[in-house]
């Protein structure tokens, strides 16, 4: 057994945390930082690090940790009033990058300036342009304080639409390339996605009020864990199951979470798992899956069209859906900026493209650029977009504001209960 990956682990906590800083002294988050470590270090750069399964497991429990760390911070009665405005931000934020990146493609081949096989494969690189990745997104909201605000439960919202809407749209180009998937069973695989996730939400609640109520608490710690099983089975249910993104299933199991009393303390729990392991290598390994090797002058120039493409598509998408909606031209301009990052959704639609032969081996190139570019790019375009944003609670204060309370509470219990104890020993 080889113990090299301590090392790595080592770099990367390092790397993160000090680059952090240096991003942060520039007024940039320090996930810029974090996601430039993992460029240096690995093959793109000096070639220290490379990807490896270990390290794509951790990450992969990061995003889905992140995930469910948002879903217990979130405004459930926002959530819901923000849910006709997130369906056409989401819907807008699908089809408009799905043409452009489409048109974009279609016009590179025409002129030269890429090898395309064939109408299907532009078609394709639009579908990869529809997927957005929120949880960059999420950890810039959560450290500038604006999780909460009205533009950010927005893009939960969308986000969460734009992943049916995505799938529906990678099902309908994998069926017309011979991927052999009904569309139908898909859209049935979604409700029943739905409908799973509304049973075992109200079971895993009744549940967690029941303990807390009987057992008073003690019983806070028990829900904890309790509360992380519930996230990992809902995760790999949404993907074992239902084809449904695991971090979607990780969400829906933060807003079960978020409805009981304890859900600031036990986010509180998860944030100190997150910081201190899981979303450091999460966004390093971004980073490290940068492999730009074999370009060319023309590949290169479609590179940076596609990355100014999958921004301007999401921003004019999604801010126009927003705008619609009666939302500012700064809140609109909110909303778009946090639609921007693809993440690892399109490099799972690429791959998937890849796999049926749909898309050349040459496109996961600029593909992969555009994926580490619009990460980099997104929490510089929202702390740009947020500037001077005053007009909103701070989210973030009010759930230190819940945390201490809940800390509290599980002090007084617990010397209430430890006065009791003491009281029948005495008797």
């Amino acid at each position: 057994m080889s113990y090299h990956y301590l090392i790595d682990l080592a770099l990367i906590l390092l790397s993160t945390k000090l680059l952090g800083l240096v991003t942060q002294r520039f007024q940039m988050p320090q996930v810029v930082g974090a996601l430039l470590a993992g460029l240096v270090l690995g093959p793109a750069g000096l070639n220290i690090l490379s990807e490896t399964e270990f390290l794509s497991q951790i990450s992969e429990l990061g995003v889905i940790v992140l995930m469910f760390s948002a879903g217990m911070g979130t405004d459930i009665q926002e959530l819901k009033h923000s849910g006709k405005a997130g369906f056409l931000v989401a819907l807008l934020g699908v089809l408009v990058p799905l043409a452009m990146g489409t048109a974009l493609a279609w016009g590179a081949a025409k002129a030269g300036m890429i090898e395309s096989s064939g109408f299907l494969e532009n078609v394709f690189v639009g579908t990869v342009l529809t997927a957005t990745s929120v949880s960059i997104t999420v950890e810039t909201l959560k450290e500038m304080g604006k999780l909460e605000t009205k533009a950010g439960n927005t893009i939960l919202a969308a986000a969460l639409i734009d992943d049916v809407l995505g799938l529906i749209a990678l099902t309908l180009v994998s069926s017309v390339a011979g991927g052999g998937e009904s569309i139908l069973l898909v859209l049935a695989k979604i409700v029943g996605f739905f409908v799973f996730a509304a049973v075992v939400g109200y079971g895993a609640y009744r549940l967690f009020t029941w303990m807390l109520e009987r057992q008073h608490g003690w019983a806070t710690h028990r829900n904890t864990v309790l509360a992380f099983v519930l996230c990992l089975v809902m995760s790999y249910c949404a993907e074992a199951f239902f084809g449904v993104a695991d971090i979607t299933g990780a969400y829906a199991a933060g807003l079960v979470v978020a409805c009981t009393p304890k859900a600031a303390y036990i986010q509180s729990k998860f944030n100190s798992m997150c910081y201190l392991l899981l979303t450091p290598v999460f966004f390093a390994s971004i980073g490290i899956s940068a492999q730009l090797t074999g370009m060319s002058g023309r590949l290169v120039l479609f590179s940076v069209l596609l990355l100014e493409v999958s921004v301007i598509s999401k921003l004019t998408g999604c801010g126009l859906g927003a705008k619609l909606c009666g939302f500012s031209n700064k809140e609109s301009l909110q909303v778009g900026a946090g639609m921007v990052c693809r993440g690892e959704v399109a490099l799972i639609v690429a791959n998937r493209g890849l796999s049926m032969g749909v898309l050349s081996q040459t496109m996961m190139t600029p593909i992969i650029i555009t994926v580490v570019g619009g990460t980099i790019l997104t929490p510089i375009l929202l702390k740009l977009a947020f500037r001077g944003h005053s007009g909103e609670p701070n989210g973030d204060g009010r759930l230190v504001d819940r945390y201490n309370k809940a800390e509290q509470l599980d002090c007084v219990s617990e010397r209430l209960l430890q006065a009791d104890h003491d009281l029948m020993n005495k008797k």
